[in-house]
Order: structure tokens, then sequence, then C-alpha cells
């Protein structure tokens, strides 16, 4: 009879401490995808900090375009309210209105030598370029972290304890269709 009471606590203990690991373990996971969003949410916050000055710079130059330097502003406000609300289907769609925004800027300053000429604007393009390329990459890492915690929280038994303590899928950064599509320069600079 002991023997049976020993065996049963065995049991238990062993399936507890499982169920620790993997508890833990999703934990790990869910804490990943918030550090990948907040590495993403950082480089998000300088870039909407330096696109004022993108735009007050290109103002300087008579004639500058306001339609493009509005739609840069307006895909920035978008960008910056899908940011605080977390909302991140939204933060997809407004980064395609701003990555075209500043395309579209990019290109109509090519029609502009002293402002292309400028140290200043070149600074800020050199500048907000890098935190395009950074977002990119802070994007792949934050869909693996992403995926790896949607899978998990779906395999068994992992299940069992995600739901046991309401672990949740999460969203991917995903960008339109547009943004996967080849760039018409002819239609940039026409």
């Amino acid at each position: 009879m002991d023997i049976i009471i020993y065996i049963s606590l065995a049991g238990i203990t062993i399936v507890l401490v499982y169920g620790i690991m993997l508890y833990n373990s999703l934990v790990d996971i869910k804490h990943s995808v918030s550090q990948a969003w907040s590495n993403i949410d950082i480089l998000l916050k300088q870039r909407h900090d330096e696109l004022p000055k993108l735009v007050e710079t290109c103002k300087q130059y008579m004639g500058f375009e306001q339609e493009t330097l509005k739609q840069v502003i307006a895909a920035r406000s978008q960008v910056a309210s899908a940011r605080e609300t977390g909302n991140i289907g939204a933060l997809g769609s407004a980064e395609n209105m701003l990555r075209v925004g500043l395309g579209n800027l990019f290109a109509v300053a090519e029609d502009y030598p002293d402002l292309k000429a400028s140290e200043k604007f070149q600074h800020l393009q050199a500048r907000i370029s890098g935190l395009e390329n950074s977002i990119a990459d802070r994007r792949e890492y934050y869909n693996e972290a992403v995926r790896i915690n949607n899978v998990r929280i779906e395999q068994f038994p992992d299940v069992i304890v995600a739901n046991w303590f309401k672990f949740k899928p999460r969203d991917l950064l995903e960008f339109s269709d547009v943004d996967r599509q080849d760039v018409n320069i002819g239609k940039l600079f026409g």
C-alpha cells in the first residue's frame, strides 16, 4: 500500500513540475512578444519625432508640393494613433500609407535641387531611411515571436496550460499587398 502512495505522489509531482515548466515557458514567450513590440514601438516613436523636422525642412523651400506633405502628416497621425492603442491591424495599414507618402516625398524632393542639397534634409532622409530599415528588421523579429507564441498556445499539452491561464494569440504585424508590390518608379517621378 505504501508503494502505491509513493508512486502516486511521484506521478503528481512530475505532472506538477511539468505544468510549472510549461507555464514558465509560455510566460517567457509572452514576454518575448511584448519585448519585440516594445522594440518596434521605440523605433516608431523615433520616426514619429523625426517626421515633423523633415516636413518643416521641406516647407522652407518655395513651391514644395503641399499635398505630399499633408499625406505624410496624415499618415504619421494614423501610425501614432494605431501605435498608442496597440492596434496591429491598423498599424499595418497606416505604415503602408506612411511608406507611400515618404516615397512620394523623397521622389518629389528630386525636383528641388536646393532641398536635395540641404545638409539637414540629407541627414533627416538618412535618419528616417535607417529607422525604416530597423523597423522592417524588428517587424520580422516581432512576427517570429508572435508565431512562436501562437503555435505554442495551440500545441498539446501547452494548450491546456494556455487555456487555464488565459494566454491569448497575438496578431502579426503585416502590411497590405500594395506594400509588397514593386514600386512604379515612373509614377513617382512622373
